[in-house]
């Protein structure tokens, strides 16, 4: 649980994360482990290795529930006059991704959990497409805004029993999130001028969160993601 502002701890290979994220299960009951971190730095890539390393062959040990299933859908952000701030903390349901890590924790033994997804083609939220069985002693759960203290986020860091913080050099950051961008249909110019303009004023806002996190994790810690351009 979150503790105050300090100096989170670096750990130093893949290995280590895994044998932390394991220990967050040790009195036997579900866990619930954050990964917060600026748009780009990596977090899906790092919840995604977690999983599959944990679950090995066998029936779901770990779930990864991210938090862009919360995104409100287009035609409400247009009803609200904030599609073009989309994905600024303003344009997700935090209330309700917080009642969702509330649920999963206390109905851990319970039926199956279902949470929402989302879509990046569509780029639209997707209901009931995560199962959490309650085989599940590990949620793995990311986005940008779990370290946030205002408004309804703050009710999200006492759902978590840990949160750790990507890091990623600024340029390669960049760099992966304006692909990301080109990916999923926007044209170059339209990629860049999105993250200048969106992008980099969510990120900045993430950054100052950092030092709430329990540990943060360097792009080198984490396979398929570089530790810089």
């Amino acid at each position: 649980m979150e503790g105050g502002w300090h100096t989170p701890r670096v750990p130093q290979t893949f290995d280590d994360l895994l044998a932390r994220a394991r220990s967050l299960t040790s009195s036997g009951r579900r866990a619930i482990l954050g990964i917060a971190g600026s748009p780009g730095a990596g977090k899906t890539t790092l919840a995604e290795h977690l999983v599959r390393r944990l679950n090995g062959c066998g029936a779901p040990w770990a779930v990864h529930v991210p938090m862009d299933g919360f995104h409100l859908a287009d035609a409400e952000l247009d009803r609200l006059g904030l599609r073009d701030r989309k994905g600024a903390p303003d344009t997700f349901d935090a209330a309700g991704y917080a009642a969702l890590l509330r649920r999963l924790r206390e109905e851990a033994d319970e039926d199956v959990v279902y949470a929402p997804g989302f879509e990046r083609v569509l780029e639209q939220p997707v209901a009931g497409m995560i199962p959490v069985p309650p085989t599940a002693r590990l949620v793995v759960t990311e986005g940008n805004y779990l370290l946030l203290g205002t408004g309804a986020w703050a009710r999200v860091r006492p759902q978590l029993d840990e949160v750790w913080f990507c890091d990623q050099d600024e340029d390669e950051r960049l760099l992966r999130l304006i692909a990301r961008h080109e990916e999923f249909g926007k044209s170059h110019e339209e990629a860049v001028a999105w993250v200048l303009r969106t992008d980099q004023r969510n990120a900045a806002l993430v950054a100052g969160t950092r030092g709430r996190a329990d540990l943060v994790v360097p792009a080198g810690a984490v396979p398929g993601v570089e530790a810089g351009a």
